[in-house]
């Protein structure tokens, strides 16, 4: 969880000039991939707590409490300052934002692969689509074969040969037009 420890001597001044002062404290290290981890807080004057009152009755914060970590603990959570529940929405163009940081480059695609492992890959690609052909070619000759009702429940648990050959064309096709392409243009560029 966050915590406030290392920022509490400037929260004190902060809440000494405006009572309702908050902290708001938002971890970059946590908040990726569009999911923001936040957090407010404020401190807890010792005077009050000797008194008996509840610390939380100058924010209003009244409903559901996070139940705190225990790291959060040590560093003194409900001890020193209290945790404020916050809700926050984000936008479409905040959105879009966010989830645009971990992008990749659209450089990124032209990069070529070395010749050694890419004629491998084409060639694993090329024998797993011959063994899915014939398993299709087999599936469709059992189909003629079987009545109409066993034909319903006869690839139930199987393998669709015909989805798995269309995916292995359409990757081989994009990553040799890819190389092709990348080739192609180092040739004419340098």
């Amino acid at each position: 969880g966050l915590s406030v420890s290392n920022i509490c001597h400037r929260l004190q001044s902060f809440e000494a000039l405006n009572q309702r002062a908050v902290a708001v404290v938002v971890d970059p290290i946590q908040s990726v991939k569009g999911k923001v981890v936040i957090d407010a807080f404020r401190l807890i004057n010792p005077q009050t707590m000797m008194l008996g009152q509840e610390p939380r009755q100058t924010t209003s914060n009244l409903g559901h409490l996070n139940k705190p970590s225990i790291q959060a603990l040590i560093h003194g959570l409900n001890r020193h300052y209290y945790s404020i529940a916050i809700n926050y929405r984000k936008n479409e163009l905040e959105e879009k934002m966010l989830l645009n940081l971990h992008k990749k480059k659209w450089t990124d695609g032209l990069t070529l692969r070395r010749f050694d492992t890419h004629s491998k890959t084409n060639e694993q690609t090329v024998q797993e689509m011959l063994n899915l052909a014939i398993k299709y070619n087999k599936a469709v000759q059992e189909e003629d074969e079987l009545p109409p009702e066993k034909l319903a429940i006869a690839n139930v648990g199987r393998q669709d040969a015909k989805k798995h050959l269309e995916e292995h064309v359409s990757n081989l096709m994009s990553s040799n037009i890819v190389q092709t392409l990348g080739t192609m243009l180092d040739t004419v560029v340098f």
